[in-house]
């Protein structure tokens, strides 16, 4: 319940609003240990939040306090429905609604992907990844293009997970280019998933997290879940698959039409990668600029962008990637 605004001193146009949140255990949610959600949330907004009893305190400018007014409502709102929240919820909160003032939060928590062990359920954070969810569901092929820990790869297993427990696929392929990251491993010892195991981390990663490391090794050593090498990939058909692309930006053209070109019937393919991180040599184009400019207004395939906004990693994730951003724009203008 949100009180009468009171000017305040100090800076012309500072004004002071209370707000109380009855329900103690969405308060506890939304102020998190020790008060750090609150923290966040005063440099999200640029305003000053306090807490005392069931009662926020919010300080400055009067545009800022309306729209951290705003955040505070649809965060109790969240956390009231059962939903947990983490520093990176609060940061990712403020740079949402900062940006689009009229997302309902509650919308997109509740907007869930069911994943079959112990129904276990995955919800979109932002609004993109709201539309890279719906766009998988409706597509065959989906590109989800965008900077780091925007959650193009872990959304893209959870979705082949729900459709392989739902029975709409038979199997999940995991598929990535073996290049390193400015650097030269040599020799990988091993049989062939152990070789290519490092470059297929993050998507392990995901897997274990979502259905738990043991789950994950049975359904591996089924080939239920299977790891395929992109350089082993030509000649085979694809069919009641669910394939994702990782780091897709690394590629090379020929290697992109080949995968794509694998699909069979009943199958859907995700592409994920992002354009800023290429580690192809010299001057070889990346296949994935090339597949979205070629194919992205062909019938049954959708392209997902993401931005900084939509980062869930760490909030300092984001001010990073918004940095060199801004150094690369100034530097492409300065060579213009």
């Amino acid at each position: 319940m949100r009180s009468t605004p009171v000017e305040v001193g100090g800076a012309p146009g500072t004004i002071r609003l209370a707000l109380e949140v009855r329900d103690g255990g969405a308060l506890r949610e939304l102020t998190g240990e020790v008060g750090q959600n609150l923290k966040i949330l005063s440099r999200g907004v640029g305003v000053q939040v306090h807490h005392r009893g069931q009662t926020l305190t919010i300080v400055g400018p009067a545009d800022l306090v309306d729209r951290a007014a705003d955040v505070v409502e649809q965060l109790v709102a969240v956390a009231q429905a059962g939903w947990s929240l983490t520093g990176a919820d609060i940061d990712q909160a403020c740079r949402m609604l900062r940006a689009d003032p009229d997302v309902r939060l509650l919308d997109l928590y509740r907007e869930v992907v069911t994943i079959g062990v112990g129904r276990r359920q995955v919800h979109p954070r932002s609004v993109r990844q709201r539309a890279y969810i719906q766009a998988i569901r409706d597509h065959d092929l989906v590109f989800g293009i965008g900077p780091a820990g925007t959650g193009k790869t872990y959304l893209a297993m959870a979705m082949g997970l729900s459709a392989l427990f739902a029975q709409r696929v038979r199997r999940i392929i995991l598929c990535r280019p073996a290049v390193e990251a400015g650097e030269r491993l040599g020799f990988l010892p091993g049989d062939m998933t152990e070789k290519v195991n490092p470059y297929l981390r993050p998507l392990f990663d995901a897997l274990n997290d979502l259905v738990g490391f043991d789950r994950a090794q049975r359904l591996m050593a089924k080939d239920v879940i299977e790891v395929a090498p992109l350089a082993f990939m030509r000649g085979r058909t694809l069919s009641e698959a669910f394939v994702i692309l990782d780091e897709a930006q690394n590629t090379t053209p020929e290697q992109m039409k080949m995968l794509l070109t694998r699909t069979g019937l009943n199958s859907q393919v995700v592409v994920t990668g992002d354009p800023s991180q290429v580690d192809l040599e010299g001057t070889r184009r990346s296949g994935l600029e090339h597949a979205v400019r070629v194919l992205e207004h062909l019938d049954g395939i959708a392209v997902t962008r993401f931005t900084d906004v939509d980062v869930v990693r760490h909030p300092l994730v984001s001010a990073i990637v918004r940095a060199y951003d801004r150094a690369a724009a100034d530097r492409t203008g300065g060579e213009e």
